[in-house]
């Protein structure tokens, strides 16, 4: 689960780690209230959504009068703001983040993250940060520094001065740092985060470290030890079918091919989609409907495939183990005769019941394709869709 700027700053206050002062404003009256609440006659204005590339995209600026602000908040709130790291469609802006401008001396790049080939929490760090980071990892991959956190020991404090003296920072600097680091890594751990990211860390010209932009990604396997990331959830920012399709239990990922899968296993959907790519077709999503699979859910289920337009065919891939085959076959029929479904759907039935389940879909009239194996479903939904394209 990705976090607003504002909602990650609120986290590195909660540590200790200084970030400019500020706070979220969902209306130009709120924006305005913030300014005077900060004082003096410039503030920033950034705009709050789950992507990169703000400023470059114009979704910030630094505004010198409370008419400006007005302006520039009227400009920016109800509307799409499109950034590199989003689709043509862009991500809708509901809130701004109104705060301090900071005097900048200069820009650092610093991370925590985990490196699942290391198996270690690793903390990335480059003296070249701000809105070219990723530039800076492509063109040179030697300027940024990767230091791994054994988990028995910790984050230790040679490695902090490590990354304060690859910075070139002053001794007091280098002190802040430190600190800076160790509340960055306790945050990572005790708050089950994917990613803690601080870009740009600035030194001020009076020589300060501080927290200029923040980004928390947080590990949603972990949700169930933190009631309160609920309320830190934005549905605006995500996908709407996958919203939808948390609601009725399925798991769901949009993807960009016109081959809708409806598995029963993340492993399974995965294979799956292996196959379809295999035979040089294109997946439209991940979709699984769990091992506990209901007739009601695989309903929703081809309910949900049936509002992406590029959809062109259908491939059910179900293996019984838990769940029947029968149920199942019961299920599509039931889908198929609500929804009215008019794209080609093919089945490979596998497992608990499978001999019932096919023999349940060839006597129900429906017309559905049936696959002996999933190389053989794989081929017949490419082609059903190549056809139908």
């Amino acid at each position: 689960m990705i976090l607003h700027e504002f909602q990650a700053k609120c986290l590195f206050s909660d540590y200790g780690i200084p970030v400019p002062s500020g706070g979220p404003a969902g209306s130009v009256e709120e924006a305005r209230a913030w300014a005077r609440k900060l004082g003096g006659e410039r503030w920033v204005v950034k705009a709050q959504i789950h992507a990169g590339g703000r400023g470059k995209a114009g979704g910030v600026r630094v505004v010198s009068s409370a008419e400006e602000l007005s302006g520039f908040c009227s400009h920016l709130l109800g509307t799409r703001l499109v950034t590199a790291q989003t689709d043509a469609a862009g991500l809708p802006v509901q809130s701004l983040l109104v705060e301090q401008p900071a005097a900048i001396a200069r820009e650092f790049y610093l991370a925590a993250t985990l490196d699942r080939q290391l198996e270690r929490v690793v903390i990335m760090a480059s003296s070249r940060g701000g809105v070219d980071i990723e530039q800076v990892a492509a063109k040179y991959p030697g300027e940024i520094l990767r230091l791994a956190v054994h988990p028995i020991v910790g984050l230790q404090p040679y490695q902090c001065r490590r990354v304060g003296f690859a910075f070139g920072l002053t001794s007091e600097q280098r002190r802040q740092l430190v600190q800076i680091m160790e509340k960055m890594y306790r945050l990572f751990l005790e708050r089950d985060a994917n990613l803690v990211e601080m870009n740009p860390l600035v030194v001020t010209e009076q020589g300060d470290l501080l927290a200029l932009d923040a980004k928390v990604v947080l590990d949603d396997n972990a949700a169930f030890r933190h009631a309160a990331w609920e309320a830190l959830r934005d549905p605006t920012q995500e996908n709407q079918k996958e919203v939808e399709a948390r609601t009725h239990g399925l798991s769901y990922i949009a993807l960009e091919g016109d081959i809708a899968c409806m598995v029963n296993g993340a492993g399974l959907a995965m294979a799956t989609m292996d196959l379809i790519k295999l035979q040089k077709g294109e997946p439209a999503n991940f979709l699984d409907v769990g091992g506990t699979a209901t007739a009601e859910r695989v309903t929703e289920a081809f309910k949900l495939i049936l509002t992406d337009t590029k959809v062109k065919s259908i491939l059910v891939n179900i293996f019984g183990g838990i769940v029947r085959c029968d149920l199942i076959a019961e299920g599509i029929i039931q889908a198929m005769q609500e929804v009215e479904i008019q794209l080609p759907v093919v089945v490979r039935l596998e497992g608990t019941n499978a001999k019932q389940g096919r023999t349940l879909l060839r006597e129900s009239g429906m017309k559905l394709i049936t696959a002996d194996n999933l190389t053989d479903a794989a081929r017949k939904a490419v082609a059903a869709a190549g056809e139908r394209a």
